[in-house]
């Protein structure tokens, strides 16, 4: 019997209605049934179904929250940089407390009490942090910049570009801070807003390669574990939807192929917009499978081609190139080979004109037997060292450097097409 007069069941799994029924006869009028535990219980577990939803809806938060720190911290950084010296020789430490003026004054006295709170529990680990700066949030630093925007306009075009762009944030911030569901429009639109911001900061991609496939927040954080691989894609038209092809070659200062036929260069990049890239300054070699080698040959007969119908393909698509060769002034600078191996791979490796490797791109497909190269994987990389946190251990080259030595090995031993 409870308090308030109320009688509980028995939790046993036998003769429940058995005592059910005992118990609404002892009990006195009034008394109301609770369900057993057990029955409770099981509607506590979650199905494959729920679980994959829960790993769907943190996996995109966990993205969403890698871009919108980085911005934070890149904002924080910005408004440090402007305001910090024209506040700290009058105002010292509290300059933000100043900056915020009246306006902001509930705010920035919730960041004061919040890091007087983190100083005497511990939670600042890094001293760099125990600054009033550190504990504003993203809409907080804005206002800062809005309130203060004739010290931010000599660094920036435009003051609506950089506030529609913090608007976009607003809907993924919201979410993520509150653990609810982001949809995969909302994530794709806080990628893109992100993106935008950064380069609007000065700290986005200012390199032509760079463009082509700009350094994913996410990419960095796990750059260790997948070493320069960035994309993965199961055949070669998915890529092109990601990657296409005039974003993939344009820009570029040296672009080395090697393949059977290249079609993914000769076919899908014109012949025209060839010549201008080479006459840009793109110093270009291409490698092809010599047509008429017993290699090609073998290779027809995996895919089921009559004989000599892929012999001939790679013939026109290397008379294609000696066209496009013919036209240029500097033809030294555009050189095109043949090689007898068993081909292996198709890869095209493209660098442009920053002063790092980390700005090179690569595509490669491995050969299967009964796929043609449409139909391929195909993998992205980046060249140069992915590493994110710098330590004593050699840097490891990535499989960037892997195709690039395999294509300097059958360079050597090819021969040129005059």
């Amino acid at each position: 019997m409870t308090s308030g007069g109320l009688m509980l069941p028995s939790g046993g799994e036998q003769g429940d209605r058995h005592v059910t029924d005992e118990a609404a006869q002892d009990s006195p009028s009034g008394a109301v049934s609770v369900a057993a535990p057990v029955e409770i219980g099981a509607e506590l577990d979650w199905g494959a179904e729920a679980w994959a939803e829960v790993r769907t809806r943190a996996a995109r938060a966990g993205r969403a929250y890698v871009w919108l720190n980085i911005v934070e911290q890149r904002l924080r950084a910005v408004v440090n940089a402007v305001l910090r010296p024209i506040y700290e020789p009058v105002h010292g430490e509290e300059w933000v407390v100043a900056a915020a003026g009246p306006a902001g004054h509930e705010w920035v006295q919730r960041a004061v009490a919040v890091r007087e709170v983190s100083r005497r529990k511990g939670f600042l680990l890094d001293p760099a942090d125990d600054n009033v700066l550190s504990f504003l949030t993203l809409p907080q630093l804005r206002e800062l910049v809005v309130q203060h925007w004739p010290c931010f306009e000599p660094y920036f075009d435009d003051r609506r570009e950089l506030e529609l762009a913090l608007d976009e944030l607003e809907v993924a911030r919201h979410v993520v801070s509150r653990n609810r569901a982001l949809s995969r429009t909302a994530l794709e639109q806080a990628e893109r807003a992100s993106a935008r911001l950064l380069e609007l900061l000065g700290s986005g991609p200012a390199r032509t390669a760079g463009r082509r496939l700009p350094v994913d927040a996410v990419e960095e954080l796990v750059a260790d574990r997948y070493s320069d691989v960035v994309g993965v894609y199961p055949d070669r038209v998915r890529l092109q939807r990601q990657l296409p092809v005039e974003d993939l070659f344009s820009g570029a200062r040296r672009l080395d192929a090697v393949g059977i036929g290249l079609n993914l260069l000769v076919q899908n990049f014109s012949g025209r917009r060839l010549v201008r890239l080479a006459e840009s300054g793109c110093r270009v070699r291409l490698l092809f499978l010599n047509p008429a080698s017993s290699a090609v040959r073998r290779r027809e007969r995996e895919l089921g081609l009559g004989r000599g119908e892929l012999a001939r393909s790679v013939e026109m698509n290397i008379m294609h190139m000696r066209r496009v060769r013919a036209r240029l002034r500097d033809q030294g600078a555009f050189e095109i080979q043949v090689f007898d191996e068993t081909p292996r791979f198709t890869a095209y490796l493209i660098e442009g004109n920053g002063p790092e490797r980390s700005d090179g791109l690569a595509v490669v497909q491995t050969y299967l037997r009964r796929a043609r190269g449409m139909e391929v994987p195909v993998m992205v990389l980046r060249g140069g060292s992915t590493r994110v946190v710098t330590d004593d251990k050699p840097v490891e080259s990535g499989l960037f450097e892997v195709y690039r030595e395999e294509f300097e090995g059958i360079w050597a031993d090819s021969r040129p097409v005059s």
